[in-house]
């Protein structure tokens, strides 16, 4: 395990500590928490930007022309 030192505002440190006890678990565990969900976040955000840029506008269209043009079945209408 690596330790980490950090300064942060005094109410999400409280919100922390709540947190702990809430979970009955310790700070380290709720922090270590919030930044593994925090860096998936951008990691999700990160890997869909970078396959974004690989689509093309005329795939979708290709794709879409597959499709075919039925009515809706019941219950899925707009």
């Amino acid at each position: 395990m690596t330790t980490i030192e950090v300064k942060v505002p005094d109410y999400l440190a409280a919100l922390a500590r709540e947190a702990a006890v809430k979970e009955q678990t310790t700070i380290d565990q709720i922090i270590a928490l919030a930044l593994s969900a925090q860096l998936s976040a951008w990691k999700v955000r990160d890997d869909m930007d970078t396959r974004s840029r690989r689509g093309r506008p005329e795939d979708l269209r290709d794709i879409l022309a597959r499709v075919p043009d039925v009515p809706p079945l019941p219950g899925d209408e707009l």
